[in-house]
Parts: structure tokens; C-alpha cells; sequence
């Protein structure tokens, strides 16, 4: 049986190339310390189901070349490690689903399930990813709503990536409060109802580290 996917989409955590919003009001290295942080959590989150064998960790970056973002990724603890490429995130993410099930393919199966996530978490626990896991076997499409009207989780099951649909990636604002709507929207022209986790909160602004810092 093949293991699921997990990707973790992350940017490098360097002073002026993450969190740009959050820089404007506490500066770049200090913005830049709390994407540090907010990875290393997400990582080892993740790499925690990875050690009990549940799923096919890949680390999916961007900011950083080939070679330094291989040895970034293995001082994480993830074997792993793509370039995200060009184009929206949403191009990004679509690329990344197709690379798992050409991983698949090469092992003779066509099509696993395929789970995404962010670094903008500081209260993912790995109850979190299991629920999505667990979900999948109910629903075609899993998402995690955030408070910012965007979502920290996309799941797709094997229906969906056999071939991988383009519907859960275009058309889509990204960086808005519409994301979470206007996807919810496509899922049901495409006949699809999601199963949805817990609402998170995504750590982008000043006033996202209140409860975080609380």
C-alpha cells in the first residue's frame, strides 16, 4: 500500500525574503526568526508521522538553490527536498501533487492520496494531519479553514489525482480573504462536498502573534 503524501510548502526563512508583511512592522530579522521557528515546528510535526512510517514526507521550497536547499532540508530531517518552481502558488501546489503521483507512478501505482501544508501554524499538532488522513477516506477534497479566509490544509484523495484536477488551482485569488470561499465554490460546481478540520490561525501579521505570544 502506498503511503500518502505530505508536502510542507515553505519559503527559506532568510531576513528579507519571507514573511514580508510581518517585516513592515517588526523588521526583517526579526520577521525572519519567527518563519525560522514557525518551520522548524511544522517540520518536526510533520517528520513525526514520517518516523512512524504514515506518510511520504517532501519538503517543497523556495528562496534557496538546489544544493543549499538539499542540505537546508537535511539538517531539518527530511531526505526530500524540491524546488516549488515558478508561477502562483497555486501552479506551485499543482506541481508539487503531480511530482508525488510521478514518484507514485514510478513505484507502479497510479495515485496517492497527496496532503499540503504551510509553515504559518504555531498550534499544528499532529492530531491535525491524522484528521486530514482520516477524512480523505470519507471525502474526495479536505481542507483546513484559516481565520484569514485562506486555508492551512488542502487534501486530495486518489480520485482527485487520477489525473490531478486543475479546478482546486486556477481561478483562484490567491493572497485574499476570497481563497477559502471561492474554492468551496469550485468544489461544488464540481459535485464535490469537502470535509473540513479545524479553523487555525495563520501567523502573517502583528496582530496574528497575540495568541501566539499569550
Amino acid at each position: 500500500m502506498t503511503k500518502p503524501a505530505l508536502v510542507v510548502m515553505a519559503r527559506w526563512p532568510a531576513a528579507g525574503r519571507c514573511k514580508r508583511r510581518l517585516a513592515n512592522s517588526l523588521g526583517i530579522v526579526r520577521a525572519a526568526s519567527i518563519q525560522n521557528r514557525l518551520t522548524k515546528h511544522t517540520l518536526s510535526v510533520a517528520n513525526s508521522l514520517s518516523d512512524r512510517n504514515l506518510v511520504e514526507l517532501k519538503l517543497a521550497i523556495t528562496g534557496l538553490a538546489p544544493r543549499a536547499a538539499k542540505r537546508w532540508g537535511l539538517n531539518q530531517g527530511v531526505r526530500t527536498v524540491e524546488q516549488q518552481g515558478n508561477g502562483s502558488l497555486g501552479e506551485r501546489m499543482r506541481r508539487q501533487v503531480l511530482r508525488a503521483q510521478q514518484r507514485s507512478h514510478l513505484q507502479t501505482i497510479t495515485g496517492r492520496t497527496t496532503l499540503l501544508i504551510g509553515t504559518d501554524l504555531p498550534n499544528l499538532c499532529e492530531r491535525d494531519l491524522l484528521q486530514a488522513l482520516k477524512a480523505l477516506e470519507e471525502h474526495e477534497l479536505v481542507l483546513g479553514p484559516a481565520n484569514d479566509g485562506g486555508y492551512w490544509l488542502l487534501g486530495l484523495s486518489k480520485g482527485l489525482v487520477q489525473p490531478v484536477a486543475s479546478w482546486p488551482f486556477c481561478g483562484i485569488p490567491w493572497g485574499t480573504n476570497q481563497v477559502m470561499e471561492l474554492t468551496l465554490q469550485q468544489a461544488q460546481w464540481a459535485g464535490i462536498t469537502p470535509g473540513l478540520l479545524r479553523q487555525q490561525n495563520d501567523l502573517d501579521r502583528l496582530e496574528d502573534l497575540e495568541p501566539w505570544q499569550a
